[in-house]
């Protein structure tokens, strides 16, 4: 590895998962430290400088607004550090992207930062985490991986924080990335980039949200009818996410009520419940008339995370979020 010291930064999730067999399915995440992680990378061969911290002992599915507020704190600390060349997060799958993303929006691009995980806990037979782990720290230290936003290190592939998400609920190629694929294949030996970093000396876009607006995700369905966006409103949502049909879509009453929502200041996001694909301004849906953003290639939990960053950053209305999100990169 090249000089200077890689930090990690551990939250729990299957990379750091017991099971009760090495050929049983059941496991608890989080039960195993970084220091017996990095204790059994270096036996595997990792070298170079590095050190470890235990953030959280969770698997993803809760982490939150204090994990990430934590998370955050953390690699700022790492960015002003000289001594640190970059950071690894190793970080449950189900909600990486989230967190990918939400850092991704709130951090520069001076160091390089790489989510890792797996989808079988470290004790399984034919664990993939201690491989995603070393791939994510030779990812941090290749001299390329800086100017690239938040990375995720899974299955030999490089994702970009802006396209991945969690594909596949099993298997060691569940990640996939849209728009993009991969930007890059890892090994622990080094990286092979598929093209040249496009946000060098970038400063964060956005402040870190101190506090985490309520955006709430609204799943369409057949059938459906507009109390759940009642519901919702009546919980004290201070924006809303459609996890619509198709390319954002939803019945005619769940779309007028969402409108209505609109009209009275709420910000309102189209995105799709479909895996991949872009959900575009003006086609089926009016959203001039209806005052809704369409959330393009954003999925319903990255639509959700963005919107919680603008809200908190004072940007609610249709018109300005449809242009952050059109000129995301």
């Amino acid at each position: 590895m090249a000089q200077g010291t890689i930090r990690i930064l551990a939250t729990g999730g299957t990379i750091a998962g017991r099971g009760q067999s090495a050929t049983g399915r059941a496991y608890r995440s989080g039960q195993i430290g970084i220091e017996q992680l990095l204790a059994e990378a270096r036996a595997a061969g990792v070298t170079g400088p590095i050190e470890a911290r235990q953030v959280a002992s969770l698997g993803s599915q809760d982490i939150g607004p204090r994990e990430w507020a934590a998370l955050h704190a953390e690699c700022l600390a790492a960015m002003a550090d000289a001594d640190v060349r970059g950071v690894v997060i190793t970080h449950g799958t189900d909600t990486a992207e989230e967190t990918a993303f939400l850092l991704d929006l709130t951090l520069p691009t001076t160091k390089p930062v790489v989510l890792a995980g797996a989808m079988r806990p470290a004790d399984a037979l034919g664990s993939d985490g201690m491989r995603n782990l070393a791939n994510a720290l030779a990812i941090a230290c290749d001299a390329k991986a800086a100017g690239r936003g938040v990375l995720l290190a899974m299955g030999d592939h490089v994702f970009a924080a802006r396209d991945v998400r969690k594909a596949r609920t099993q298997g060691t190629g569940a990640f996939a990335g849209f728009p993009r694929g991969p930007v890059g294949h890892a090994s622990p030996s080094g990286v092979d980039w598929f093209g040249p970093a496009g946000r060098t000396g970038e400063d964060a876009r956005f402040a870190f949200p101190e506090a985490m607006p309520r955006v709430d995700v609204i799943h369409a369905h057949a059938g459906m009818d507009a109390g759940i966006v009642d519901a919702v409103l009546q919980g004290g949502a201070q924006g809303l996410v459609l996890a619509g049909m198709g390319q954002g879509n939803a019945p005619g009453p769940v779309l007028q009520a969402l409108a209505g929502a609109a009209a009275r200041g709420m910000p309102v996001l189209r995105a799709s419940r479909v895996d991949e694909g872009l959900v575009e301004r003006n086609v089926e849906v009016d959203d001039d008339a209806l005052g809704l953003v369409a959330a393009r290639d954003l999925g319903p939990a990255k639509a959700r995370i963005l919107l919680c960053v603008l809200i908190e950053s004072g940007v609610t209305q249709a018109g300005e979020i449809q242009s952050v999100i059109d000129g995301l990169k």
